[in-house]
């Protein structure tokens, strides 16, 4: 059927792209899919709400892998991902997505209060670009995630360069 055709082709891409960041020495971590990040023996998995539940998930990856939580604007999920043993937490969206437009809004604070009281890091997730990136960092981001700003850019290499050069 399609859909296992497509599942199929997902599979062979994500195997790809695995290969390339581990020759790139670079962590490979799925996006919504624990599945496909066992599958492929992924470095990590980074899941929402909607991708089952974040102990389970913890368990199925073991401890050497990475578990990321999209929190959204929800301290709940936050000290949930905490006491699960996630290694990182994500907030947003920070500013208005064109990715997930519908993603509600995350304040600042969060990041501080999870870096204050979780000490886990903490990733800024939705609407960043280079323009605002630097006050998503100042407010205590320790990651951004990224998508329209860097895969929209004319040359995709060169603005990833310029998110490495605010680190």
């Amino acid at each position: 059927t399609a859909a296992v055709g497509r599942r199929r082709r997902g599979v062979e891409q994500a195997h790809a792209l695995r290969v390339e960041c581990r020759a790139a020495n670079v962590p490979f971590i799925v996006n919504d899919d624990l599945a496909l990040a066992l599958e492929i023996d992924a470095d990590g998995a980074h899941l929402g709400r909607e991708d089952g539940p974040a102990a389970a998930a913890r368990a199925a990856l073991g401890a050497g892998r990475i578990l990321g939580l999209t929190c959204y604007a929800d301290w709940t999920r936050a000290l949930e991902g905490a006491e699960v043993g996630a290694d990182y937490i994500a907030f947003g969206a920070m500013f208005p997505s064109v990715t997930k437009p519908h993603a509600p809004p995350a304040p600042f604070a969060l990041i501080a209060r999870a870096k204050r009281e979780l000490g886990l890091p903490v990733a800024a997730i939705g609407g960043i670009t280079l323009a605002n990136a630097p006050q998503v960092l100042a407010a205590g981001a320790d990651l951004l995630a990224v998508v329209s700003d860097v895969f929209g850019a004319a040359d995709p290499a060169a603005r990833a360069r310029m998110y490495r050069a605010l680190f």
